[in-house]
């Protein structure tokens, strides 16, 4: 049974003496596109953040939580880049975008904290999440106080 450091030696042997193709992609820990793909796909509202949405581990991932829950939005995938590298790295680069946290509305990547937080205050957020189906409630605020 070969290791991952013996294999890892090997492969590197063939490219620099041999000058075969070195193939990192066996080595690699990030997780697949296609995975990113239909994590993304699998709820209206999708989140990469640091910790969880009863816990956020940054102050960035807490204003997502925040923003969501003053428009009534508690219904969303929320996924802990802590807990797994590969996913912290993966989504980076499946979104070519540098830092957590990310959201994503209707499998669509939105941006992050600094982007959400734009859209909540010119109100683009409220027609985001109508387009998916979400009744924000700040709407139904405003249409009480009528």
């Amino acid at each position: 049974m070969t290791t991952a450091i013996q294999r890892c030696s090997k492969a590197l042997f063939q490219s620099v003496v041999l000058k075969k193709h070195l193939s990192v992609s066996r080595y690699s820990t990030v997780l697949p596109k296609e995975q990113f793909e239909q994590m993304v796909k699998k709820n209206k509202v999708v989140v990469f953040m640091k910790g969880v949405p009863e816990q956020p581990m940054c102050g960035f991932s807490n204003a997502v939580v925040q923003i969501f829950r003053m428009h009534g939005v508690t219904n969303y995938d929320a996924h802990n880049v802590l807990e797994d590298e590969s996913m912290r790295q993966g989504i980076k680069e499946f979104t070519n975008w540098p830092t957590i946290p990310q959201i994503f509305i209707g499998g669509e990547f939105v941006g992050g904290c600094d982007i959400l937080l734009q859209m909540h205050k010119n109100g683009e957020l409220i027609e985001e999440l109508q387009k998916v189906g979400i009744q924000s409630a700040l709407i139904e605020q405003e249409d009480k106080k009528e």
